[in-house]
């Protein structure tokens, strides 16, 4: 079940923010372990080697490379790279993103331009340049990661080009799943929630909770209705189903992995 064996996975933003498990650190990781050649990226080259140490020392093949995934030159030579080395790219991941707060009315253009950069180029990127590689091979799968700021909003802190962005992409994958639908290449999004990774005590404790970390973290557990966050784990399974031939007959949609925060309504 679930079984990735003679696959190649491209994951971009293999790495964490810190020590702990992040959303594609845990995904390349449970890719590999399913079978899976993993070749990860990171605009940091020490998060991304600490991914393929794992691996390896796992008894996993993974190779990586510093990239950031929104210059469309870095994409392709990393692209390139993995062909060069592996002969294919079976599948996809693109998990690069981060928020930063703002309303219409407060946010820099210039802070609006760098979310939708981070956000959204970067998986227009990561799908521009694999995806010739996979209709060239004649089957792919591919899996955008988006946020729950898409469904539904935060009262208390506004992040207007961040959930904009994330909206995105659930755009982005659902046309780009379409027009590639007869190719045999498939395309899904994943939309985390709550989830507590390494993020939460690097940079949102500082960011909005004033280095109160327990704080933090009671309050977002609280707004669950599951009662408690979610690890990064939980999304790395959500993508090996996706990218699995027992989800052969799925494109085009979303997993949720929020908890029941957004059937919910919670704001």
């Amino acid at each position: 079940m679930l079984r990735l064996d003679g696959k190649v996975a491209l994951v971009m933003g293999a790495g964490s923010v810190g020590e702990g498990w992040g959303n594609g650190k845990a995904t390349a990781t449970l890719l590999a372990r399913q079978g899976a050649k993993i070749f990860g990226t990171d605009i940091r080259l020490d998060a991304a080697d600490e991914t393929r140490g794992i691996i390896r020392q796992e008894g996993g093949i993974c190779d990586v490379r510093a990239c950031n995934a929104a210059r469309s030159t870095e994409v392709a030579e990393t692209v390139a790279d993995c062909l060069i080395r592996h002969g294919r790219i079976d599948i996809l991941i693109n998990n690069v993103g981060g928020s930063s707060p703002g309303s219409a009315a407060s946010m820099s253009e210039e802070d609006w331009d760098l979310q939708f950069d981070h956000n959204l180029k970067t998986v227009f990127m990561g799908c521009k340049h694999v995806l010739p590689v996979m209709e060239k091979q004649g089957q792919g799968a591919i899996v955008n990661l988006s946020s729950i700021a898409a469904l539904r909003m935060s009262a208390d802190r506004p992040h207007i080009a961040y959930s904009t962005a994330k909206f995105g992409v659930l755009a982005f994958t659902k046309s780009t799943a379409i027009a590639y639908a007869k190719k045999g290449i498939r395309c899904n999004t994943v939309i985390p929630g709550l989830m507590h990774t390494p993020l939460v005590e690097h940079r949102l404790a500082k960011t909005i909770a004033g280095g109160d970390l327990a704080a933090l973290i009671a309050k977002r557990n609280a707004a669950v209705p599951m009662g408690h966050m979610g690890t990064a784990w939980d999304i790395a399974h959500a993508v090996l189903f996706l990218v699995s031939e027992e989800a052969r007959y799925i494109t085009g949609t979303e997993i949720v992995v929020d908890g029941g925060m957004t059937a919910a309504g919670m704001a």
